[in-house]
């Protein structure tokens, strides 16, 4: 939302007392004038000298006013803009050549420019070697971070996150706990992990230990980094389904040991006492007991029997080795086995997810393909996959007739060498609960090979791996003060900042008006993260006036059925976390987030970017945002003004700009940053973002 005030800025009021100076000295020589041509009563040239006389004063200060602007203030204001520009970036652009009676720095100041800019191209030339070496270090790492299956967090004695990869990001989906700099406190309970952290050995030797996280159970492997600053690698694996197994249908299993040992029991004793009967004829009341007995045992311990059936082949189902699959990506991979045979399998139908060892099955449907080939003479063959009752069918595809089951015997014996142990194919079926049938289609020319494997909750096409993306680590954080350091004296540079902006329906937060988005962003060791944002859309509970939609473009129906503001707090204070929090006019974003009876504390150290500007430059126009943007030549991309997360991204690259300038001046610290911006604020201050 646009916020606007009453009070002029320093320019505008010393342009206004120059002009009431002018406009006094000008009155009250006319004043003078009159009252001495009344006296004297002049004519002629000396009544023209005496106006022009009692004029002069006012209007020399008009003239020179008017020259000093012209000449000297306004080119100086130019100057100040251009320097500013030159330390945030000196690549940036320049609009602003000296002009008036500072024409004559032009040559330097352009001179200091190409001087600065042939520095950093030498320096960069000397440091080119090392920086294409640390590039190809650094793109091959993350390549290995992007393919790399397993959850991988790497941190610092401080317990701050300085790497992670896409396999921990997919772990912790959501979680507010995970982002470089973030301590491993808010990810997983420190209590389960202090002692084990505590204790590992230098030499990288691990540690295992088991970590409840939420309602999962995460196996952690510990390694202090060898040769390092104790920085520790953790490598996480989510062991719920394996520990659910331990406790559920392993444990049922083993409860049902006793009553199958009872009931075989009685079944023996039953048959030993009616052999002993049988030849007795007065003992027919007795065998037919005996009998009933047997059938009763028989019955209890076939339904037993069947129970531990399904038990063994939810616990297959559950094995840690049969991981969901997404059907398309089944078919392409048996397809790259064919290349070298020349056969071909062409998926048919909609892909579908299933569980399987994916290695194992893979190896088991291209011994089966090769000898359907072989079998129907064709070397194009379709698949398919069927939903079925708590199964999915995965059908093989050929024009011809079902194969008999002597063949399918044959084939189920054939030995697998390409897998460890060479287990038959059989054997792999076993392992998926399953088995392979051979039936024709409705339409009389095809049959098909099944194999009914088990199925998966899973819906919908997998999500695209997402591309890479430069935060996935940051060393730097390592060399950062101690989290549990006086903030107050922590330097600007190594701050974790979140960076903020809220929309609202309107300006009268006192009166009703609430929020309908809240953005940001991230800085982590002077970094600005691209990918670790917080946007979220707010129900406000109340109609959006359409005088406030034409700014920022939020109707009702874009905030139907999103979270009210005292769900949606919450949310965002744990994504703040420990970091301090920026905004540009802030006073009026904080007011948005802390509404009365709101039940969120912000209690953080704030920075604002609108009072550092004004204490930075007071003597320039223009402190609202769209002006900052373009003298620090910052650029909105199309479509994000006005929007929270937009705005909130500007807001982070203005800080980093103005960081240079701050240390320029010897602000370094927190505290002094926060003791000049405080030098700024005036409660009448023209709100401008």
């Amino acid at each position: 939302m646009t916020k606007r005030g009453s009070r002029l800025p320093r320019r505008q009021r010393l342009i206004g007392l120059w002009l009431l100076l002018s406009g006094i000295s000008i009155f009250g020589g006319a004043v003078f004038a009159l009252w001495l041509d009344s006296l004297a009563g002049l004519e002629g040239t000396a009544r023209l000298l005496l106006w022009l006389g009692c004029f002069s004063g006012g209007g020399t200060i008009f003239l020179v006013g008017l020259l000093l602007e012209r000449q000297l203030f306004t080119p100086l204001r130019h100057l100040q803009v251009q320097l500013a520009r030159l330390v945030a970036n000196p690549d940036a652009r320049q609009d602003y050549p000296p002009e008036g009676w500072l024409r004559g720095l032009g040559p330097d100041l352009m001179r200091v420019r190409e001087a600065w800019r042939a520095d950093r191209e030498r320096l960069a030339t000397a440091h080119a070697e090392g920086a294409r070496s640390a590039a190809r270090i650094r793109q091959e790492l993350e390549t290995l971070l992007q393919v790399l299956d397993t959850p991988l967090l790497l941190c610092d004695h401080h317990r701050r996150v300085l790497l992670f990869n896409q396999a921990a990001e997919t772990l912790f989906e959501g979680h507010p706990g995970l982002g470089l700099g973030k301590r491993l406190d808010a990810l997983l309970p420190i209590a389960s992990l202090e002692d084990a952290l505590g204790q590992l050995p230098d030499d990288g030797a691990p540690r295992e230990i088991l970590v409840p996280c939420d309602e999962r159970w995460l196996h952690v492997v510990l390694r202090r980094v060898p040769d390092s600053n104790h920085e520790t690698l953790l490598t996480l694996t989510d062991t719920t389904a394996a520990w659910t197994s331990e406790m559920g249908a392993r444990a049922d299993i083993a409860e049902m040991l006793p009553v199958l040992r009872r009931h075989s029991a009685s079944l023996t004793s039953a048959a030993d006492a009616l052999v002993g009967v049988r030849d007795d004829a007065t003992a027919g009341e007795l065998g037919q007991r005996l009998e009933a007995v047997i059938d009763e045992e028989s019955r209890a311990l076939a339904a037993q029997l069947e129970r531990m059936g399904r038990l063994m082949e939810d616990m297959h189902r559950e094995g840690e080795r049969l991981v969901p699959l997404w059907s398309n990506d089944l078919w392409a991979a048996l397809e790259e086995r064919q290349e070298s045979a020349s056969l071909r399998i062409i998926p048919i139908g909609m892909p579908a997810w299933l569980r399987g060892d994916a290695p194992a099955l893979l190896v088991l449907l291209d011994s089966l393909l090769k000898r359907l080939a072989a079998h129907s003479g064709q070397a194009e063959l379709e698949g398919e996959v069927c939903l079925g009752n708590r199964r999915v069918y995965l059908d093989l595809i050929w024009r011809g007739r079902p194969l008999g089951e002597k063949v399918l015997d044959e084939w189920r014996a054939e030995r697998l060498d390409a897998l460890p142990l060479a287990p038959r194919v059989g054997d792999v079926l076993r392992q998926h609960t399953s088995d392979a049938w051979s039936i024709a289609d409705e339409d009389g020319e095809h049959a098909r090979l099944r194999l009914p494997l088990p199925a998966t909750e899973r819906v919908g096409a997998p999500r695209p791996r997402t591309p890479p993306r430069p935060e996935f680590h940051d060393f730097g954080i390592a060399d950062m003060p101690p989290p549990d350091s006086e903030l107050a004296a922590r330097p600007l540079r190594t701050l974790e900042v979140v960076a903020f902006d809220t929309e609202t329906t309107g300006l009268e937060l006192r009166r009703g008006d609430t929020v309908v988005s809240i953005g940001a962003c991230r800085i982590v060791n002077a970094r600005l993260l691209a990918s670790d944002v917080f946007d979220l859309r707010v129900d406000p509970e109340r109609p959006i006036p359409p005088a406030s939609t034409a700014i920022h473009g939020i109707t009702d129906d874009d905030v139907a059925g999103a979270p009210p503001l005292n769900v949606a707090l919450p949310r965002f204070r744990d994504y703040i976390g420990e970091a301090v929090i920026l905004a540009h006019n802030a006073a009026f974003d904080l007011l948005a987030i802390q509404p009365p009876g709101g039940g969120t504390e912000f209690d953080m150290p704030v920075l604002d970017t609108l009072l550092l500007s004004r204490a930075l430059d007071d003597s320039l126009d223009g402190h609202d945002l769209d002006s900052l943007a373009d003298r620090y030549d910052l650029s909105f991309p199309p479509g994000t003004r006005h929007t929270a997360l937009g705005d909130a991204r500007v807001t982070a690259e203005l800080w980093l700009s103005l960081l240079p300038r701050l240390e320029a001046r010897g602000i370094e610290t927190l505290e002094q940053a926060l003791a000049l911006q405080a030098s700024a604020f005036d409660k009448e201050d023209a709100f401008a973002s």
